[in-house]
């Protein structure tokens, strides 16, 4: 029998993608549990999907948290391990030319708000979080709390657009505003930039003459229903390995990435103790 891994979720919406997990898990399509469902926004109706399943669900409201920070940022504690230097060094969000002072009130308060989403994620453990339509930028200092093995990625996302073009919020509409021929969607790990982690799986469609916007994002969600499912059984059957690659450009410049390599043969997933 093969063993289930523990997934939890992390949401802002309306949880279309949560509830094709969702049925995905049911349904036996996935080696899988869903153990708990998270959002930022009290009034997110995904949660109310995964109460519909009997799912533990809990909110940390981030825009009570970062309002409360800005209001009384002197007043506010930050985490205990909480340094200010190392995830500035580490963050890719914010271009090294930004005032360091805006960066640094944004890196001190989403702390405060992750610190408090890391606390209500601590009475369920788990071996995957994915993020259904979770529309804040992780920091470093979460990353580094949820992957505590740097080679074993443990945050999943799913973007709306063929990466690496298109990342931000409106992949769709950025896509269809291009013009372009093709859209699509892409399952990728979280790291320290936004939408540039390692790609695991993708899935891509023709634009036809007679699309809108509309029915371009209709067609995208109904991959992505598909996709990500896809994505959590290769992550269940241990089949997702991160390498470090190189590679040689003409005149010598030198491109390094993090590639993910589908194995062969599935293996069964540690779970964490």
């Amino acid at each position: 029998m093969v063993q289930k891994i523990r997934v939890g979720a992390l949401i802002s919406g309306g949880g279309t993608n949560l509830q094709a997990i969702i049925d995905a898990a049911r349904g036996g399509k996935m080696d899988a549990d869903i153990v708990f469902v998270g959002s930022d926004n009290p009034d997110a109706y995904g949660l109310q999907r995964a109460r519909n399943g009997e799912i533990p669900t809990f909110v940390v409201d981030y825009r009570q948290a970062i309002r409360s920070f800005r209001e009384n940022r002197g007043g506010v504690q930050l985490p205990a391990d909480f340094r200010l230097d190392e995830i500035r060094a580490k963050q890719a969000l914010w271009p090294r030319s930004t005032d360091p002072g805006k960066v640094d009130a944004f890196l001190e308060g989403r702390a405060v708000a992750e610190s408090m989403l890391l606390n209500a994620m601590r009475p369920y453990p788990f071996d995957l979080l994915v993020l259904a339509g979770f529309m804040r930028n992780l920091t470093p200092y979460f990353i580094d709390r949820v992957n505590v093995e740097r080679s074993q990625p443990r945050i999943m996302n799913i973007h709306p657009a063929l990466l690496p073009a298109f990342p931000g919020t409106d992949g769709y509409g950025d896509t269809f505003r291009y013009g372009c021929k093709v859209a699509g969607c892409t399952v990728h790990f979280v790291d320290y930039g936004e939408d540039s982690g390692p790609i695991i799986g993708q899935r891509a469609f023709p634009i036809r003459e007679d699309d809108t916007l509309d029915t371009v994002r209709r067609r995208g969600l109904e991959q992505e229903w598909q996709l990500y499912p896809e994505c959590i059984q290769l992550f269940a059957e241990g089949r997702l390995q991160t390498v470090r690659t190189t590679h040689e450009l003409p005149g010598g410049k030198i491109f390094e990435r993090t590639v993910v390599k589908l194995l062969p043969n599935g293996r069964s997933h540690e779970r964490e103790r």
